[in-house]
């Protein structure tokens, strides 16, 4: 008669299984993983605030704080929802800053406003995924940014051709931490979960990926620092350059 698995020891298992299975996919986050987020989107932000305040002190100081953005620093606070959500819970915490907008115009403005925003790649992009993509791996986003503003953004930096799959949090898998879109890539490509990584830089990239059973790897190009993202990775990373490194030290 076989072991009885104890909640544990399942986990152990589930856990052998994610880093001894080959890899074939891998799926990226877009903030904060492909491109810096901080470098991105903390001086824009701060743009947007003084748009949307129409000159107005105490209008700028409540967007500030529904989007948690310190005004002084020019970047976000910790844990803020802005650097995690979907764009529709930011339209949502915005709503009481700006009553005169309806909850859709407010996400619809807020589509249109971030596609244009000129991203800092972390790392030279198109050479690490072209590395990719010649050793035969899928390569996909999932993002809690708009799909279309994803794709001007991946647009932007030439590399669009590098990406199998694209899912924003309105392409119809749901939303991060939720698996949907993690499932969704597998599921597209006909892999395994076991064989693909989530690759993000925060806690909903990471629980979304192992959800999906996926390896999770978190890289801190982020917001959020290793002492929160190693509880939910099999790996810590600086940044998304160094990921042929651990691939291959994984056999």
């Amino acid at each position: 008669m076989g072991e009885r698995l104890t909640p544990k020891s399942t986990r152990s298992c589930v856990l052998s299984s994610r880093l001894s299975t080959p890899i074939r996919g891998l799926l990226f986050d877009k903030d904060g993983t492909l491109f810096d987020f901080h470098l991105s989107w903390s001086n824009w932000i701060a743009g947007l605030i003084d748009t949307l305040s129409d000159g107005l002190d105490d209008r700028r100081v409540h967007i500030a704080e529904c989007l948690e953005y310190d005004l002084e620093n020019r970047c976000f606070f910790p844990g803020a929802l802005s650097i995690a959500g979907t764009v529709k819970e930011q339209a949502a915490v915005l709503s009481p800053a700006l009553p005169h907008w309806s909850t859709d115009a407010i996400e619809a403005y807020l589509v249109r406003a971030a596609a244009d925003v000129r991203m800092v790649p972390a790392v030279p992009l198109a050479p690490l995924l072209h590395e990719f993509r010649t050793a035969g791996l899928r390569v996909g986003l999932a993002t809690n940014d708009a799909e279309s503003a994803a794709r001007r953004h991946l647009e932007g930096a030439e590399i669009i051709d590098k990406f199998d799959y694209i899912a924003g949090y309105d392409s119809g898998y749901g939303a991060k931490p939720d698996p949907g879109m993690c499932t969704g890539f597998a599921r597209t490509h006909d892999l395994d979960p076991a064989a693909c990584v989530m690759v993000g830089d925060s806690a909903h990239d990471l629980v979304a990926g192992r959800a999906a059973g996926m390896a999770t790897v978190a890289v801190l190009t982020g917001m959020a620092g290793p002492e929160e993202l190693a509880p939910l990775a099999d790996a810590v990373l600086p940044d998304i350059g160094s990921l042929p490194s651990w691939l291959s030290a994984r056999g």
